[in-house]
């Protein structure tokens, strides 16, 4: 297959409600964005599924070098080949890229964040660079539209911490700030045992009514001569905060199962957004 094949197969076998916001974009950019995502998931499936964390490490220095490779106009991988006609033309940088790879590796170097300050590091990395890039291919003309990106892809990683928190402490990681757990008197053991209490709801409403705050500063930060342009995020977010009333409906249990919404739920809020715009 094509390398643009590759990371179409690679981005429609993933389930993400990424994939839906793709859909309503013109196929140059529709492309490029498959191409990024496909690269977001191939480091992340890196850490996720590797067990030996040595061999993780090794293949996220190669991804390294194959992203400054394809920078210097030498990919290897489908995907850098996919992604490599696209990084002029919408002025892709190579730190960003390089930084969604660090964000990778604080995976394997730490399993705990002490304060939101700490887990916002986090976020930047795994989530606010990739929406600064996506912002950039879906047409940004304005300073101000990268700042929403930024924030928008931070209200998308509190999204997935929230939704994630019982899959998320099976594999020995815990994102929820411990500060927020003390104060919320939620224990880690709490989490890693699934434990549901009054406590774990107070914090999860706390945790809800944060993320939804993001999203609304994001949409303030969003000029209005790039809304248009920008409707993917937008559907990804209308999807997004969906799926947190859903949580806060269902009592916020989130230890024992992961909350998520049908694809042709997915597909009507993903419509729905493009026509209004």
């Amino acid at each position: 297959m094509s390398p643009d094949e590759y990371c179409q197969q690679k981005a429609a076998q993933s389930g993400s409600s990424f994939y839906y916001s793709f859909l309503f974009l013109p196929p140059e950019r529709r492309r490029a964005i498959t191409a990024l995502y496909a690269f977001c998931r191939e480091v992340d499936d890196t850490v996720d599924e590797c067990t030996d964390e040595a061999i993780a490490r090794t293949k996220l220095a190669w991804w390294r070098k194959e992203v400054r490779a394809m920078f210097e106009g030498k990919p290897a991988h489908p995907v850098m080949r996919a992604l490599a006609p696209h990084l002029a033309v919408y002025k892709l940088e190579e730190k960003y890229l390089q930084a969604i790879i660090d964000g990778m590796e604080m995976d394997l170097n730490q399993t705990r964040y002490l304060d939101y300050q700490a887990m916002t590091r986090y976020c930047w990395h795994v989530a606010s660079v990739v929406g600064i890039l996506s912002a950039s291919i879906f047409g940004a003309t304005k300073p101000e539209t990268l700042l929403y990106a930024e924030k928008l892809g931070h209200a998308f990683q509190l999204t997935n911490i929230i939704r994630d928190v019982g899959e998320d402490a099976r594999k020995g990681r815990i994102y929820l700030p411990v500060n927020e757990l003390q104060r919320f008197n939620v224990t880690a053991a709490d989490l890693l045992n699934a434990r549901h209490s009054e406590n774990f709801d107070n914090l999860m409403r706390f945790q809800v009514a944060r993320a939804q705050s993001a999203y609304d500063e994001a949409f303030a930060l969003l000029p209005a001569e790039d809304r248009r342009a920008q409707r993917p995020g937008l559907i990804m977010a209308a999807i997004y905060r969906t799926l947190l009333t859903e949580v806060e409906r269902d009592g916020y249990h989130v230890l024992k199962q992961r909350i998520s919404l049908t694809p042709i739920r997915k597909l009507w809020l993903a419509w729905k957004t493009y026509v209004r715009g």
